[in-house]
């Protein structure tokens, strides 16, 4: 399969036909380029705030509810995109107040034949549980479809491995981040990286990049779309299938060959996720010695 990440910047929009017309550019651009998965990041859809102007994008909880009441709408296209280019399509994620009172952190997959699901972020950071009040989600799920075993970690999610260790089956993780610094851009890849490393699994971050002075949320942004697998038998030697370059918007491609993974996984120089299990006893019995 070929997978397209994306390093995607937020524009401010003048009317949801601008935001509609962005979104067929982005997902026609990668299509095109014959990519099967693309891949949006996290809090890319906090753009839609501006639709209902400077005050509302930039107080936090009112830019919040902002985007929340058009997922609908935004489902609708991406249903449709994904269908028109038969593509799957990881939408950017959102804060979503679902019944629960307060927002959880969601990121939509669709396929493309109309069915969609999505996935909740499981671990908040410091800004989202104390400044946001975002909330955790839904659970982890693991995705079947024709490219294989998907699952999502969301950004800070990315950096638990016990999360990661849960999705053990999956043959791609996919990692949609938004980081203000280039320590936070490092702190995901590397658990990204650490993640296919475990899992003998290829991950792919995507990343939010560019400054947006109108919103208190997501006013600076940090990273770039990569790929990444074990560095072992077919794969590169430093675990990097594809990496972007730093803050420049665009999309980044990978071709990835699920018989890759079967076979490190099988007869891997090591392997990493068939004895994870020894951990536990070694854990276990961890012994003081005083020096």
């Amino acid at each position: 399969m070929k997978i397209a990440t994306a390093a995607y910047n937020l524009d401010w929009l003048d009317s949801w036909a601008q935001y509609e017309d962005k979104l067929e550019a982005w997902v026609s651009c990668a299509a095109d380029q014959g990519a099967d998965l693309l891949v949006f990041p996290e809090y890319g859809a906090m753009e839609l705030s501006t639709l209902d102007g400077p005050e509302v994008a930039d107080d936090l909880e009112r830019s919040i509810h902002a985007v929340s009441d058009r997922m609908e709408d935004v489902q609708a296209v991406h249903l449709r995109l994904a269908k028109a280019h038969s593509t799957y399509i990881l939408g950017a994620s959102a804060p979503v107040i679902d019944g629960l009172g307060r927002p959880v952190n969601r990121a939509a997959f669709y396929a493309p034949d109309g069915r969609h699901d999505h996935q909740d972020k499981q671990i908040m950071t410091r800004f989202e549980r104390d400044v946001w009040d975002v909330a955790s989600g839904g659970p982890l799920k693991l995705f079947e479809t024709a490219l294989g075993k998907i699952g999502v970690l969301i950004c800070y999610d990315s950096e638990f491995p016990l999360l990661g260790r849960a999705l053990q089956d999956a043959d791609l993780i996919l990692v949609p981040s938004c980081t203000e610094a280039l320590s936070g851009y490092w702190r995901v890849r590397i658990g990204a990286m650490s993640r296919a490393l475990e899992n003998q699994c290829v991950t792919v971050m995507s990343s939010l990049v560019g400054s947006n002075d109108w919103s208190e949320a997501v006013d600076m942004n940090t990273g770039m779309g990569g790929v990444f697998g074990p560095p072992d038998i077919g794969f590169p030697p430093t675990g990097v299938l594809a990496e972007g370059t730093l803050n420049a918007p665009g999309w980044t491609y990978s071709e990835v060959d699920l018989s890759a993974i079967a076979n490190v996984r099988a007869d891997g120089r090591v392997l990493n996720r068939t004895h994870w299990a020894e951990q536990e006893t070694r854990v276990n019995s961890v012994t003081i010695s005083a020096l």
